[in-house]
């Protein structure tokens, strides 16, 4: 007779009071999860999370009050958890798993890793970390009422890098400064500014009018006298926005002129840009300022920052925030800098205002304050219910792996609509590796199309090797007989290298680079491409990243952004078109997102049994039957999956 304690086998409550696990981050997921972790009986906890609470993670992460804002997250989780079961013994990092202290034998001490995280980089951290520990590591994310769950084993399943995820969406710099032509464009603008005015200055973030714009085909000599730059403000000349701003001692007004005024009247004399578009309307304060009335209407209803201001409202919006900004930078001292940050007033006033006065000027509707923040801050709405459904699968998941029953493990696809089947959950089997991922394969490697006189070495180092393949502390020596080291880890000792360029070692075309992290205890081999011929902006080409290897498209573009927890990366919807049947559940792969291979055959079984010991549904490929030759008419038994 089966002894049970509570809904458990006595032998599977044992194993999860002895074993120890890692949760990574404690936000939205991590404080659902922590919760059913204590509840289930789990009793050796570790979690991390680098951040600290924030007023707007209040109304979602349960195990957080208002006297807790500005503290450690992932203290605090502990603390809460704690009270549901005292006797759990948890401990709490206020730190970042990428710190080198989190090597390979740190991740060797646990018999299961569960990811809550919220950015990409941590995530492929985390992967490299447990496939060289040889952990199962449950991966997890929801964006708005989407979620996913999903199993990574070494040498079993697909790890997180083998499909290739969609990247962050960026804009041509020249669209950005001289053509924008959507609020985004005015957005990133603006935070560009915010950055140039009182950040670190990026010359990739300049906000002046781009005179080397292919598009616009100008001689700037012949049209310059057509910009006539305002009079009190003197003649002003091309210089650094930064130096410009701080001869005028920040004056907001000045400001305002040459940013709206000035620049968009210049912008105006390259012809050519405003042939098929509709040209940009200066906008002069003193002219506003005398038109303005008294008691000018914001348009929407509702709370403050979800109304749209008018134009002489977002002029003394954009003033009052530069006073204020200024202010803070006079403070902090002389070369002092501002970070901006979605939830500073002053910060977030500025970007509004700027990208609201943009969009006036370039004919777009303006928006509100929230929108505003929502977009520059790269943010998804946040539910409680979805965090909580798919903590709760992940818990599932990882009873299934401490039972043995590895192979019944699955990815869980929340849908934000139930499909014609009814059906909220989707669960799909687990692919095998990529024999091209250049992660888990048995032997990465990539190759890279650039122009190697004019990458340097520190673009190769930050851009490719960091930014692109997800390394943290790379060592790179050229495979030249010679065992040249091109990059050391070590901090020092090839600092003269980054300026120079990667042509300046012998490197040419077809030259091939090691590439090892020894805190991931991973290698990569890079074979170089020489090109002369890639898109301007363009600084490399990762070759075979192609539509062939890309994602399967999805039904609803529109719900697919998928990144977790308020990041649209890892949450993607499934959306099952078939009928339904009791006993079967039918995945369109192609929909999903999900696995390609879970085929099964007209005329299969189909049983369907509970699982006492983890109260989830599991799935199991159904062999498909070779006498069966699938047409159009059988479409409702394609892809069929068994549940046992």
């Amino acid at each position: 007779m089966v002894q049970l304690v509570g809904s458990l086998r006595k032998e599977l409550a044992d194993s999860l009071s002895t074993c120890k696990v890692l949760v990574v981050g404690a936000g939205g997921i991590g404080c659902e999860l922590l919760k059913n972790l204590v509840l289930t009986g789990f009793k050796n906890i570790e979690v991390i999370d680098l951040d600290t609470i924030d007023v707007s993670n209040l109304n979602r992460q349960f195990l957080f009050q208002k006297k807790h804002v500005g503290k450690s997250k992932a203290q605090v989780a502990k603390e809460s958890a704690l009270e549901f079961c005292p006797t759990a013994n948890i401990t709490a990092y206020h730190d970042s798993i990428m710190n080198p202290d989190y090597n390979v034998e740190f991740f060797r001490k646990f018999v299961l890793v569960m990811n809550a995280l919220d950015n990409r980089a941590a995530r492929n951290h985390v992967n490299r970390m447990c496939l060289a520990a040889d952990i199962p590591l449950i991966e997890s994310g929801t964006a708005g009422y989407l979620g996913q769950v999903t199993v990574i084993k070494k040498g079993m399943t697909e790890c997180y890098e083998c499909q290739p995820k969609p990247s962050q969406k960026t804009f041509p710099g020249c669209t950005i400064r001289n053509t924008p032509s959507e609020p985004i464009h005015c957005i990133v603008w603006s935070k560009y500014l915010f950055n140039q005015l009182f950040g670190e200055e990026d010359a990739d973030q300049e906000v002046s009018p781009d005179t080397a714009d292919p598009e616009a085909e100008w001689n700037p000599e012949e049209t310059a006298a057509r910009a006539t730059a305002s009079e009190k403000d003197g003649d002003i000349k091309r210089v650094s926005t930064k130096d410009w701003a701080r001869s005028t001692g920040y004056d907001s007004i000045k400001l305002f002129n040459k940013l709206f005024k000035d620049d968009i009247m210049y912008l105006l004399t390259m012809d050519k840009l405003w042939k098929k578009r509709k040209a940009p309307i200066p906008l002069d304060w003193q002219q506003l300022e005398n038109s303005s009335c008294p008691q000018e209407d914001s348009t929407g209803s509702g709370l403050k920052d979800q109304q749209v201001l008018g134009v002489w409202g977002q002029c003394q919006l954009f003033q009052h925030s530069v006073e204020t900004l200024r202010s803070q930078l006079q403070e902090k001292g002389e070369g002092a800098q501002l970070v901006w940050d979605k939830d500073d007033a002053p910060a977030m006033d500025f970007v509004t205002a700027a990208a609201n006065l943009r969009m006036y000027i370039f004919s777009m509707n303006m928006k509100s304050r929230f929108d505003v923040k929502s977009m520059a801050g790269n943010i998804i709405p946040a539910i409680a219910t979805t965090n909580a459904v798919i903590a709760g699968l992940i818990v599932l998941e990882g009873l299934k792996i401490l039972s043995g029953q590895m192979e019944s493990c699955c990815t869980i696809f929340l849908n934000k609509c139930p499909n014609l089947r009814k059906k909220l959950l989707i669960p799909c089997v687990l692919d095998p590796p990529s024999a091209n991922c250049y992660v888990c394969a048995s032997k990465p490697e990539v190759t890279v199309k650039l122009n190697i006189h004019k990458t340097t070495v520190l673009s190769l180092q930050d851009r490719i090797l960091k930014e692109r393949f997800g390394m943290v502390a790379p060592d790179v020596q050229i495979e030249d007989g010679k065992g040249t080291i091109l990059i050391s880890s070590e901090e020092g000792e090839t600092e003269a290298n980054n300026s120079k360029f990667l042509s300046d070692f012998g490197i040419r075309n077809c030259s091939r680079l090691q590439a090892d992290d020894f805190l991931q205890d991973y290698t990569l081999l890079v074979n170089v491409l020489h090109t002369e011929e890639l898109e301007r902006d363009v600084e490399f080409e990762v070759v075979g990243e192609a539509p062939d290897k890309a994602p399967p498209p999805q039904a609803n573009p529109d719900e697919v952004n998928s990144i977790t927890n308020g990041n649209k990366e890892s949450a993607q919807p499934s959306t099952s078109s078939k009928a339904k049947e009791d006993d079967l559940m039918v995945v369109d792969s192609d929909d999903e997102g999900a696995s390609s291979s879970s085929a099964a055959a007209t005329g299969a079984t189909k049983r369907k049994h509970s699982d006492a010991e983890t109260a989830e549904t599991s799935i199991k490929r159904l062999r498909k039957d070779q006498s069966a030759t699938p047409t159009d008419d059988d479409d409702d038994e394609d892809d069929i999956i068994e549940l046992d």
